[in-house]
């Protein structure tokens, strides 16, 4: 697979709910990931966030992306990828009980390539402006 096939690969089943079983093909298995964020302060790797990625569908069953643009940067082995994830706190699995609350949250992956696979992930989003648009914050 071309790095833009991995990466495309890797954020629909990250953003789907796949979790690490899904996700874990396309990276490697020491990948690392940040986040400028409270809600992923303690997540530092990128298993944890696809797992937290899928345990977020749980309150929100009717989670979905709405990709706006995906950028590959060959030279530097980095693919950007600029999304919408829509959702509606409908289900229990949340910190509060369901709030009927919807969120429409703009979001970048920047993932780095070595090897053929996903070493870094980068996610860049606004936490609090999503949790307060879910009522949990």
């Amino acid at each position: 697979m071309s790095m833009t096939e991995t990466g495309m690969a890797f954020f629909d089943a990250c953003e789907t709910g796949g979790g690490w079983a899904a996700c874990a093909q396309y990276c490697a298995a020491d990948a690392s990931f940040s986040c400028q964020s409270g809600a992923l302060a303690e997540v530092h790797t990128l298993e944890g966030y696809t797992e937290w990625m899928k345990g977020l569908l749980v309150p929100l069953p009717d989670g979905r992306y709405e990709l706006k643009g995906f950028a590959a940067d060959e030279a530097r082995g980095v693919l950007l990828a600029f999304a919408v994830f829509h959702g509606t706190h409908s289900a229990d699995g949340g910190p509060v009980p369901p709030t009927g609350r919807s969120v429409a949250a703009d979001y970048v992956y920047a993932m780095e390539f070595a090897g053929g696979r996903i070493s870094h992930m980068t996610k860049i989003w606004n936490d609090g402006d999503s949790l307060k648009a879910l009522g949990w914050a």
